[in-house]
């Protein structure tokens, strides 16, 4: 199996829902996009890890930053999985091989890819050592930004390294934050259960559905900017299953099901 197969294995099996966008990118986005998913999976696996202590998650996300900014054209990709092998047995899969990922990447944009990944591996790593406490709205317009916001940036960049598609680069942000603040309310119970909030200090959960509809509607008008082709279809898909998941957590439901989910995405795709 080669290496755009085996990314593309693994990319089903870690998220079947971004697996239907991604493969039906265009060959080089393609492989971009897969890197760059692939690669933020790993250190989000790690920063979520549910068996894993705060000092193993630090030094295992900073060991990934310093080996990324450290890549060369000639770096091997043994080089950097050496740098991993001493957690290989409590690694998931896609963590492990985060070498294999960064090497998928085309040349021309692999360096912003790499960057993208080093910094919000350094970000996760802060996180973990604050035990996540978000105290005000600073703090969460700062965390969504560094595991979400910053994804949306990311992906801009990918657009406009394609086919020179521009953005505005707050709404792209919001774009980013939308999507995480759902997942936030999604796992808000089981966030808690973990000793996590992420409500800052006073909110309910009003306050935090109101903090995503404004990212929402913003990651709605970035929607909107995109010229049709790849990189507007492949952000419809996330941007309406957001949209849906928090109008049944307003009805007290946990989640999307399933056929909900593939209901939506072949709207989308008609």
């Amino acid at each position: 199996m080669d290496l755009k197969d085996y990314a593309l294995k693994t990319l089903k099996q870690t998220s079947r829902t971004f697996y239907i966008p991604i493969v039906r990118l265009p060959e080089g986005l393609q492989e971009a996009v897969t890197a760059a998913y692939l690669c933020m999976r790993a250190i989000d696996e790690v920063e979520d890890h549910p068996h894993m202590d705060s000092t193993t998650k630090i030094a295992i996300l900073n060991r990934i930053s310093c080996s990324l900014q450290s890549i060369t054209s000639s770096t091997a990709k043994e080089e950097i999985t050496a740098v991993l092998k001493p957690y290989k047995d409590i690694l998931p899969e896609v963590s492990y091989h985060i070498a294999d990922w960064a090497f998928l990447a085309p040349p021309s944009i692999a360096g912003r890819i790499w960057d993208a990944t080093a910094a919000m591996a350094d970000r996760m790593a802060y996180w973990v050592a604050r035990n996540w406490a978000i105290k005000t709205k600073q703090d969460l317009d700062q965390y969504t930004f560094s595991v979400a916001g910053a994804v949306g940036l990311l992906l801009s960049d990918l657009w406009a390294w394609y086919d020179n598609t521009q953005t505005n680069r707050e709404e792209a942000i919001g774009f980013g934050r939308g999507l995480q603040a759902v997942n936030i309310l999604r796992n808000h119970q089981e966030d808690k259960q973990r000793g996590v909030n992420f409500f800052p200090e006073g909110w309910c959960l009003e306050d935090m559905h109101e903090y995503a509809r404004h990212n929402l509607s913003l990651a709605d008008s970035y929607t909107r900017s995109l010229p049709k082709g790849p990189a507007l279809q492949f952000c419809q898909i996330p941007l309406a299953l957001a949209h849906a998941t928090l109008e049944v957590l307003v009805l007290g439901k946990p989640k999307l099901s399933r056929s909900e989910v593939m209901a939506i995405v072949e709207k989308v795709y008609q």
